[in-house]
Order: C-alpha cells, then structure tokens, then sequence
C-alpha cells in the first residue's frame, strides 16, 4: 500500500476534492436529512440529539478536515465540476473494527453518501469509479469491505454495477436515528477482481 492520502481527483462531471471546512456544514446538512441518516449513522443512540446540532457537531468536522492531508487518510467532498455545489462525500476507512478484519491498512471499508437532489443521475457511480480507480491503481490497496442495509435496494445495486461480491455474510447493525437494527448485506472487492474487471493485466501483490 502506498501512504499517498487523498488527492483532487475530476471526472467527466464533478470534482472529487480533499475535504475543507468551506462544505461541512453543507455535508452535515445533507448527513442529517433522514433518507440518508437512516442508513448511513452509526453513533451511539445516545448521542441523537448532539448529532442535530451543528454548534455541537463543528469540533468534529473540524478535526476530520485537519486530519484530511494525512498520508493514511482517504476522504473526499463530492463537488458538481467546476462549480462549489457540494452534493455528498465518500470516504475509505481501515476495516478492521467494522468488519472484524485482519489488522492490515491495506483493507479498507467504504462509505459514501449523496444529497437526494442529486441522485438517480449517475453521480455516485462516477465519484466511486474514480476513488476505486485511485484506490487500487495508485494506492494500491489490497480489498475493499463494506455493507448495506438490505431494504436500501439502491446502495447494493451500486455495489455490484461497481463489481463488488456479495460474500453470502450478512449482519445485523445498529443505525443511530432507526429503534430496531437493520439487516445488512456485506460486500467485497479484491484488487485481483477490480483488475479483472477493468481489463488490468497488473500484476497481483
């Protein structure tokens, strides 16, 4: 794995950028709407209430964005290109308490989010093809892990039109702002198979 961190990267419609202070509240915004609350917030229940405040919130988003050039860190704002209407982030973190993997920086665990406004066009695909490309072409990790919700049809749709597999494992999770836990289905993308799928004859570490 190469510790090169986050880095601008742009496709054909947006602007994938390191994260800044300018677009957190913009994101929290988004983050607090409850389509996407619902599948997305992880924290404690007891911390409903402080997460709807966004006086509360700054100090957190705050030292994410001092945090966001680290060589480790892989996070981006999601931007329409050319333009600074931020509609939603994705972000890669180490998996290892989520998913109960192996301590090894080079599996990674997915989260991406998108302003409601904005989705149905494409946008996620596109943001998530770019990070996946940088991800395992040019930091060179070894496995992608994540889940979702198995009601929230749209979330692994993506997954598998990206090329991620369905590991036949599914668990059960905590939502913050949801009383039951929700079912979650939980996906895999080995460098091997991204390479594979894309045509990339690299040589597999």
């Amino acid at each position: 794995m190469n510790k090169i961190g986050t880095r601008n990267l742009q496709t054909d419609r947006l602007d994938l950028r390191v994260p800044t202070m300018n677009e957190q509240k913009r994101l929290w915004e988004i983050l607090m709407l409850e389509e996407i609350r619902k599948y997305y917030l992880t924290i404690p229940k007891s911390r409903r209430e402080k997460m709807l405040s966004w006086e509360i919130q700054e100090p957190f988003y705050q030292d994410k964005v001092n945090h966001a050039k680290d060589d480790d860190t892989f996070d981006w704002s999601i931007f329409l290109r050319g333009t600074d209407v931020c509609i939603g982030k994705i972000s890669l973190h180490q998996a290892k308490v989520e998913f109960d993997e192996e301590e090894n920086e080079s599996n990674r665990g997915l989260g991406w989010y998108l302003d409601p406004k904005y989705q149905g066009m494409g946008y996620m695909k596109e943001a998530a093809s770019k990070v996946l490309e940088y991800m395992f072409n040019e930091v060179d990790i070894n496995k992608i892990i994540t889940s979702t919700a198995l009601n929230n049809y749209s979330s692994w749709y993506l997954m598998e039109k990206l090329g991620f597999v369905y590991t036949g494992q599914n668990k059960y999770v905590e939502h913050t702002f949801e009383d039951a836990p929700s079912l979650n289905k939980i996906y895999e993308l080995t460098r091997e198979q991204y390479c594979k799928n894309n045509g990339i004859s690299k040589k597999i570490k």
